[in-house]
């Protein structure tokens, strides 16, 4: 892990995990708690995830580059900055226009 914890808290060097592979989508879990699951995704310009939903609430939110991401039936182009909350079961499903990197906060409620 790029990070440092001391006493629960912890700092996290986002660059530094910027990383792409050309036959794949990298992704790198830097906290996995019973409340949440935060990861960097790093995905090559012409990548994609296919359609699919989570059964928890997520949040995209965009550091690099730019992608057209679907929610539902709805489908725009996204870059640095946007912030995107997903409700639980929301199809949803992502192309990279660019590199394309963000962070992806999954949420387990209910989960202890």
């Amino acid at each position: 892990m790029n990070g440092k914890e001391s006493k629960g808290e912890l700092v996290v060097d986002l660059d530094s995990m910027v990383e792409f592979a050309s036959k794949g989508i990298v992704s790198k879990t830097f906290l996995d708690t019973h409340e949440a699951n935060v990861g960097v995704f790093c995905m090559e310009k012409g990548q994609s995830l296919s359609e699919h939903a989570s059964i928890m609430p997520a949040i995209i939110h965009v550091l690099k580059g730019k992608a057209k991401i679907k929610l539902g039936d709805e489908e725009a182009e996204y870059g640095p900055g946007s912030w995107i909350y997903m409700p639980p079961n929301l199809n949803h499903a992502l192309a990279a226009k660019e590199d394309f990197v963000f962070l992806l906060t999954l949420f387990k409620r209910g989960k202890k």
